[in-house]
């Protein structure tokens, strides 16, 4: 068994396809499938569910996978260690964030660090907190900024709380609340809402408040972005309630404090095994001591 067919492996399930797997791959398709298929026959088992339009993986497959992925991530953190103990920082350094990110400039912590580590590959994904915690305990990222009601936990991952915020409502011109400078709670709770999908962090910094004051509300609307929710804020379709720090950079809405006012944390969390060194060097720039 090799790591080149793990990554093979990892790239078809990602990819959803042995031709895309192959460009990523940088591979023709002829021999990134015959490294599968010797992988698959040492297993004595299929990987993978093959059709004329699908790729799927077996039972087996969705066993070997987090195992492979575990395994490259692991030969990539043996290869950036060495290079640590000789000075060097190197390797791969993903980085996950919300779309609500405001604890740290994060286009200009990337860019510095960028220039200070030439040899690091960088990658960004944004995404909802839970995602990003599962691909962080996963190994699929190596740190992610979230944001979560201050009593959550994340098992599985280290962590440090960055900043704790207030969440305001958002309103359109000529609204009611537009003209106010604070309102309560159960005043906004008569109003429809934009929010973000049920069952989020994002959505439960506010449901949670809601519950315990007693107060029930109705969302019409459930985004996954802060842009998407100002936009159907913006065209009078309800409102929203997002982070203080963010309500100032949304052009064409009026921010009203809310009391008693939801809140929310935002943290950065990392590996429970540990941050690679690459990792350890980024959390040192934005001020983060993993310890």
């Amino acid at each position: 068994m090799e790591l080149q067919q793990m990554r093979y492996v990892v790239a078809v399930a990602e990819t959803g396809g042995f031709t895309r797997a192959a460009g990523r791959c940088h591979v023709v398709q002829s021999a990134l499938s015959h490294q599968i298929a010797r992988l698959e026959k040492e297993l004595g088992a299929r990987l993978f569910e093959r059709t004329s339009r699908t790729v799927r993986l077996t039972a087996a497959g969705e066993a070997f996978l987090p195992v492979a992925r575990q395994a490259l991530e692991a030969a990539e953190r043996a290869r950036a260690e060495v290079a640590a103990a000789i000075g060097e920082v190197r390797g791969r350094l993903a980085v996950g964030a919300i779309s609500t990110v405001s604890a740290v400039d994060l286009a200009r912590a990337l860019g510095d660090f960028r220039t200070r580590y030439p040899q690091v590959q960088i990658r960004l994904l944004m995404e909802m907190t839970e995602s990003l915690v599962e691909k962080v305990r996963d190994g699929a990222l190596d740190v992610a900024f979230i944001g979560m009601v201050p009593s959550a936990r994340n098992p599985g991952v280290g962590e440090k709380e960055l900043t704790r915020t207030e969440l305001v409502a958002v309103v359109p011109p000529g609204h009611p609340l537009a003209g106010r400078e604070w309102t309560t709670l159960a005043r906004v709770a008569r109003e429809t809402f934009v929010d973000f999908t049920a069952g989020s962090a994002a959505r439960r910094q506010r449901d949670d408040a809601f519950r315990a004051a007693g107060l029930d509300s109705e969302v019409a609307f459930e985004v996954t972005t802060v842009e998407f929710l100002a936009k159907l804020v913006r065209a009078g379709l309800g409102i929203g309630m997002v982070p203080e720090t963010i309500a100032a950079g949304l052009p064409g809405l009026h921010a009203v404090r809310v009391r008693p006012a939801p809140e929310r944390t935002e943290r950065v969390v990392w590996s429970a095994r540990g941050p690679s060194p690459a990792a350890l060097a980024f959390l040192s720039a934005v001020g983060v001591d993993p310890g």
